[in-house]
């Protein structure tokens, strides 16, 4: 048993030395936590009197404060009680090396453990738990039954789905044969181990274009790209090995258990990339999202090597998604997206055989927001569902149009047509509703009051359709978010608190410079949004968020207008022709039927 005296060197604030008083008398120690504010020469009275073995002292760093803590200890050289009596200090300002140059045997910042300081006393080495918070992966999917609650849009779902059925009958493309290709041919251990893969290469490379065929003919890369030199590489495997070995995690879900929240990753580096990865996984997130660069949407196949990409946007190759997914942490799930453009199904293959737990895919999406032929991107996307349920992938299917300005119902519908689509394939979709200041919005005036009756409407609206699991995205809070961190960190942080109350299953948050950035995005700006949304969750714990009676008229409307959608689709006919009809956005409404891969679908 050691005698601990803590003098709280500070009128007010002792509140860490209680806790560590009670740590230690729980410890089975003799701990005297004296009054505040004491002068340095009764301080060193009462350790005198109490034959203390320890002093810890406690306070909060001011104006002139480091003199005086310097001074204190000077006083305890002169007392002739420094040789005797370890002295540590603690306090929100106090940091190892400060305490060291001050000359105190030890320093506890904030996040110290009492264990910490009870190891100190002690004299024992602490080891820091860093296996502490438990956390695994979980599927969203995993208690839903995909059931309609609305028959009516149950049966006009299933007319389409028919309609597509029979539309991609006798059909295939380029993207389809690579990703045929990729899954025959291309195997993950084998290509780690160096072996031969020269069959799929040759095969792979008739289905390619002119960028990725340059590649396998002759070595050549994109423009925009580089490889890692050895020593880069080699840099790259120390940090990361440097950054496992003093890995933690965090939960910043309170007491809930949902949402689980997602950041993106893609500022065109992987190294870089990898390094926000673990910074989000050491502040909490509980998946990461592969973002991919707009070109490498309209190019036909893929590169090989470890490359860096000089603008936004993560370059997919083998060997760049390898090194990624090595960064990841037991329990983070891996996103990767392929829902826009002429490498989809292909994508799905290879995010499969690399370890993703997560893909996304939307015909609708990628046909009328990001540039894709309607018919090449309904064929894709038909077999990039196959390839999710075949790999075990639950991919959400997000409703971007809204950012172009297409109504929140239209995207909804299409959102809808894809997910029955899959789950008649036997695959698991995630509906992914917008939580944004959409155009929609802002003419309509649909939150000139608030942000939370037309987002908690369409969570709502879909609930009433569909037993579905429901991710809002991407991220949170679009187009609410500012130049200023402040206000997109708090911004954030209430959107995901109104999709906690709404018990929604997982959230895709911003970085707090990621919509102004104008370049890479910051390691410490994702730090930012992350302990907002922890702090909110905090906030509210098992609280409620009630959203005003407009909210449930707002429902009625969408699912009204949804079922209007699906009516004028069936009344074409054909899907791919409602596509290019506008009835699931129009060139009015803000989207337009993409050119890339047009006229690429052929009849077998």
């Amino acid at each position: 048993m050691k005698r601990v005296l803590l003098a709280p060197l500070d009128p007010v604030h002792d509140i860490g030395l209680k806790m560590v008083a009670r740590g230690l008398t729980a410890a089975g120690h003799n701990a005297l936590l004296l009054a505040p504010d004491l002068a340095p020469e009764e301080i060193i009275e009462q350790v005198v009197k109490h034959r203390a073995d320890t002093l810890l002292i406690g306070r909060t760093l001011g104006y002139g404060v480091a003199e005086l803590l310097a001074r204190f200890v000077d006083l305890t050289d002169a007392s002739g009680i420094r040789e005797k009596v370890k002295i540590g200090i603690g306090g929100m300002a106090v940091r190892p090396e400060l305490a060291a140059e001050l000359g105190f045997d030890a320093g506890f910042g904030p996040g110290t453990e009492v264990e910490e300081v009870i190891c100190f006393v002690e004299d024992r080495e602490y080891k820091a738990d860093l296996g502490r918070i438990k956390k695994r992966k979980s599927d969203m999917t995993s208690s839903y039954d995909y059931r309609y609650h609305h028959p009516g849009i149950s049966a006009k779902l299933a007319q389409i789905t028919d309609m597509i059925l029979d539309w991609v009958k006798g059909k295939n493309s380029s993207g389809v044969r690579r990703a045929k290709v990729r899954h025959e041919l291309w195997d993950a251990a084998r290509w780690r181990a160096r072996e031969d893969m020269s069959e799929f290469t040759k095969e792979y490379s008739k289905h390619c274009g002119e960028i990725p065929r340059k590649y396998f003919e002759q070595g050549e890369l994109h423009p925009k790209t580089r490889r890692f030199t050895i020593e880069e590489v080699r840099k790259f495997e120390a940090y990361l090995q440097e950054l496992k070995e003093r890995m933690s995690v965090k939960k910043l879900q309170h007491t809930r258990p949902k949402p689980l929240v997602f950041n993106q990753y893609g500022t065109g580096c992987p190294f870089m990339d990898i390094g926000h990865i673990v910074a989000s996984q050491a502040w909490g997130v509980d998946g990461v999202i592969h973002f991919d660069p707009s070109w490498g949407a309209r190019t036909e196949g893929f590169m090989d090597g470890f490359l860096t990409h000089q603008e936004d946007g993560t370059v997919i190759t083998p060997a760049n998604f390898n090194r990624i997914h090595s960064s990841l942490e037991s329990s983070t799930l891996w996103q990767v997206r392929a829902h826009r453009g002429l490498n989809t199904p292909e994508t799905v293959v290879l995010a499969g055989k690399l370890g993703a737990d997560l893909t996304k895919i939307n015909i609708c999406y990628g046909a009328l927001g990001a540039g894709t032929d309607p018919a090449r991107m309904t064929l894709d996307g038909y077999h990039s569902i196959l390839y999710a349920q075949q790999y075990n992938l639950p991919f959400d299917v997000v409703t971007n149009e809204e950012l172009a300005g297409v109504p929140a119902h239209k995207a909804f519908a299409g959102m809808l047509i894809v997910a029955d689509l899959a789950v008649r394939l036997g695959a698991r979709p995630i509906l992914q509703p917008l939580f944004a200041y959409s155009p929609e919005v802002m003419l309509r005036g649909l939150m000139a009051d608030n942000y939370i009756d037309y987002n908690t409407a369409k969570v709502h609206a879909l609930r009433s359709i569909l037993n579905a699991p429901i991710w809002p995205g991407a991220p949170i809070g679009f187009l609410t978010h500012t130049e200023d961190r402040v206000q997109s960190a708090m911004t954030t942080a209430m959107h995901a608190s109104l999709a906690m109350s709404l018990g929604v299953d997982a959230i895709s948050i911003a970085s707090t410079d990621e919509a102004y950035s104008g370049g890479p995005i910051t390691a410490s700006a994702k730090i930012d949004t992350l302990r907002a949304v922890q702090e909110g969750f905090r906030f509210f714990g098992q609280a409620s968020i009630i959203p005003t009676a407009n909210a449930n008229l707002l429902v009625e409307e969408l699912v009204e207008q949804i079922e209007a959608v699906l009516d004028r689709v069936i009344k074409t006919g054909d899907f791919v022709a409602a596509l290019h009809q506008g009835c699931l956005g129009s060139r009015e409404d803000g989207a337009y039927p993409g050119r890339a891969g047009k006229d690429t679908v052929e009849m077998e």
